[in-house]
This record gives structure tokens, C-alpha cells and sequence, in this order.
């Protein structure tokens, strides 16, 4: 009789083991499949956004010979412009972004005002006090007539429809003279030499 006993209190002892194992293995096998899932959302999240890109040439303007080339390029929320501009007298000059792509006038005030869609006061660009979204500032043409200019931010997009930071059916014009940053609505820069609509 207490063989009997033994053999099913083994039976049972041995029934609780595999039960608890089997708990065991299926809360293990719950476990990798949340950390399965949850690495899965985070590839999902650190996924790039798409790169976006828009070229323009820019035409001159005022009776000058400025020309060039503009780039855009949107990664990550974030916005490079490339600017390379030629036939420019030598010293300091303006660049804006302004309000429409029409450069069909030929002093290039077919594109309207600056581009400033927070209504803000004319500004060096990053001025706490305020700035056009358009306010890109000044660059160096050198002694051949060349200038450069570079910027990022992620206060403009391309092609996002947030009327505050598309920077599509808007205009780059370059101005024969010098922003000053204080001077409203604009920075008194003088004529519009070159003139490039923000297209695709």
C-alpha cells in the first residue's frame, strides 16, 4: 500500500514539474516574442524618412548677369540648401526666399516680398527677435564674380503642405547689394539680380 503511495505521489510531484515547466518555457516563449515585437517597432521607428530633392537655375535680373544653380535637400526633417551664383559683382550681396515661383518680370518683383509666413519683422536669420522664414542673409561673391552659400535648418521642408515651412512655389532672388537686417520689411538689398523659382 505505501508503495502505491510513493508511486503516485511521485506521479504527482513529477505532474507539478512538467506543468511548471511548461509554464515556464510558454512565459519564455511570451518573453522573446515581446522583445521580437518590440525590437521590430523601434527598426520600424528609426526607419529614414525619404530624401526629397528640387534643382532650380536661377536667371538674371535688372539688366545683370547673375546666374547659377540652387539645391535642396530635405533628410530626416531637415533642409540643406546649395547655392553656387556667378556674373555677380565682387563683394556682399543678399539672398531671400520670396513668396511666389514667378520670375517672369524682368526686375524679378514678379516673386512678390520676402517669404514669411509667421508674419514676423525682417531679421538676420535666428535673430530671437524675429525673422522672415525666407531670411537666408548675406554671402561673398569674390573677385571673379562667384559666390557660395550653404545653410540647414529644419524650418522649411519640400513639399510637406505646412504653409509655414514648404518652401515649394516659393522663389530664391539674389539682390545686387546688402542686407542690413534691420531695414523693413526687407534690409534695403537693392535690385533683384537673379531670380530662380522653387519648382518641381
Amino acid at each position: 500500500m505505501k508503495k502505491v503511495q510513493l508511486v503516485c505521489l511521485s506521479l504527482a510531484i513529477a505532474g507539478m514539474v512538467s506543468c511548471k515547466d511548461d509554464k515556464k518555457d510558454k512565459e519564455d516563449a511570451s518573453t522573446e516574442m515581446e522583445v521580437e515585437k518590440t525590437e521590430m517597432v523601434t527598426e520600424d521607428e528609426n526607419k529614414s524618412m525619404p530624401t526629397k530633392t528640387v534643382t532650380l537655375m536661377l536667371e538674371p535680373k535688372s539688366d545683370s548677369e547673375a546666374s547659377g544653380k540652387v539645391a535642396f535637400r530635405e533628410d530626416n526633417g531637415a533642409v540643406t540648401m546649395n547655392a553656387r551664383i556667378l556674373g555677380l559683382t565682387p563683394g556682399t550681396h543678399a539672398i531671400h526666399i520670396h513668396e511666389t515661383a514667378d520670375c517672369s518680370s524682368p526686375d524679378g518683383k514678379s516673386s512678390g516680398g520676402h517669404w514669411n509666413p509667421t508674419f514676423e519683422d525682417h531679421g538676420k536669420w535666428g535673430d530671437a527677435e524675429g525673422f522672415h522664414r525666407g531670411d537666408i542673409g548675406n554671402f561673398e561673391a569674390n573677385e571673379q564674380g562667384e559666390g557660395m552659400v550653404t545653410i540647414t535648418t529644419d524650418l522649411w521642408c519640400i513639399g510637406c503642405n505646412d504653409e509655414k515651412k514648404d518652401i515649394l512655389g516659393k522663389a530664391i532672388i539674389v539682390h545686387q547689394g546688402v542686407d542690413d537686417f534691420t531695414s523693413q520689411p526687407s534690409g534695403d538689398a537693392g535690385a533683384r539680380v537673379s531670380c530662380g523659382g522653387i519648382i518641381q
